[in-house]
Parts: C-alpha cells; sequence; structure tokens
C-alpha cells in the first residue's frame, strides 16, 4: 500500500515505522525536519519538510498515486485542511484525520470525512477503568461495542467457548491461559484461571455481567 502522512509527531512517527515494517511504501511530511529523528536509521520511508495542505507539494509527491492519506499533527485546522483537500481533490481512497475538539470532530464526521477522536477515545477508556474495570468501551467509534474480561471460575471450567455466546449480544474473542493467547474456536475448552476476553454490545453489558456474575 501506498501511505502519506501528515505529522511526525509521537503518534505519526510510529504510525509510519509500523507501516514502514509491514513493507508499506510510506511518505511522511512534516514542516519540523528535527521530527524526522523519531523515525530512527530502521525506517525506509520517504522523508519530506513542508505542509500537508501545500498542493504543489502533494502534487510533486504523487499524491494521486496513494491509497491512503492520514493526517496527524497537533492541529485540528492542519487536520481538516489536508484532509480535505486528500478527499475533494485528489480522490485518495482511504481519508483519516485526527481531530482533538470532540464537537468539531462530529461535525466533520457528519461531511463525510474519516475522523479519530483520540479525546474522545481516551476519555472512554479512563471512564471505563473508574467505573467498568474489566469492561473497555469503544471498540468501534460509535460506542456499540466493547470488549469484556471474564474470569473462567469453577461454573465455567470445561465449557466450550461458542457456548458463552449469546446471540447478536456476546461472542468470546480471545482466551488468555498461562501467559499465552488463544483464538479459540467454538468447541474450545475452558481451563480454571482462564481470561476469557469477549466483544459485547454496550447496550447489553448489565446483562451479560449478571449471566457471568460480574
Amino acid at each position: 500500500m501506498n501511505v502519506m502522512i501528515v505529522g511526525c509527531g509521537r503518534v505519526g512517527s510510529q504510525l509510519a515505522l509500523i507501516l514502514s515494517q509491514e513493507g508499506h511504501n510510506v511518505t511522511i511530511i512534516d514542516k519540523n525536519p528535527d521530527s524526522f529523528k523519531r523515525l530512527g536509521v530502521s525506517f525506509n520511508g520517504v522523508m519530506v519538510t513542508g505542509t500537508g495542505f501545500d498542493e504543489g507539494l502533494l502534487k510533486e509527491l504523487k499524491i494521486d498515486r496513494q491509497d491512503a492519506f492520514v493526517s496527524v499533527t497537533s492541529g485540528d485546522n492542519t487536520n481538516l485542511m489536508a484532509s480535505q483537500i486528500a478527499k475533494k481533490m485528489f480522490k485518495v481512497p482511504r481519508v483519516i484525520a485526527r481531530v482533538y475538539d470532540p464537537t468539531r470532530a462530529e461535525i466533520y464526521r457528519k461531511l463525510g470525512l474519516d475522523i479519530i477522536s483520540g479525546t474522545v477515545l481516551v476519555a472512554a477508556m479512563i471512564r471505563d477503568k473508574i467505573i467498568e474495570n474489566r469492561f473497555t468501551g469503544y471498540l468501534v467509534e460509535t460506542g456499540e461495542l466493547g470488549v469484556i474480561e471474564i474470569p473462567v471460575s469453577d461454573e465455567l471450567k470445561g465449557k466450550r467457548a461458542g457456548e458463552l455466546a449469546i446471540p447478536d449480544e456476546f461472542l468470546v474473542i480471545v482466551i488468555e491461559r498461562k501467559k499465552r493467547v488463544i483464538i479459540p474456536q467454538p468447541d474450545t475448552r475452558l481451563e480454571l484461571g482462564d481470561k476469557v476476553m469477549g466483544v459485547v454490545r454496550t447496550t447489553s453489558l448489565k446483562r451479560v455481567k449478571e449471566k457471568f456474575k460480574l
């Protein structure tokens, strides 16, 4: 995949390194050339000093050949402007912008931009740690799905993973067993001491917690 990233801060640099290590062709843009030091010597992508809304620079970097465009600078205005240019002018198939302001994030999401609001996601995760210590919400940004942790007790020992499923409400996706991670089949047997991780609808959380006595 050809991916263009605007912003070589903590998020942008890590994203660039991950994609590069996976074998994707990465171009990363930042107005501060010193920011590229975060990439280290292992990065084999293209590093460009400039701004993500400079149409001339984007054309020069062949933005029309990109499969994805991501803007993750520290400024909402920059991210929104760069993303709109990539999506509306250059028709990049996949465009994602990070936006800190939750209100603006929702407005631009309704206008068709793919928005990641770290402020909302982090706040929701901290809330879950405070209120629901076995639940992590926002598996998807709509908040409809979350992940719940269920310790395997004597009552659940020996049951099959598929037996725990509740249609359209809960599904086992991972079993943690003695520091190993298992992706279970429906007939995988649970052992005492296992930790089961399952996808749950947030509207069904109370019912699922009651069923498994959490």
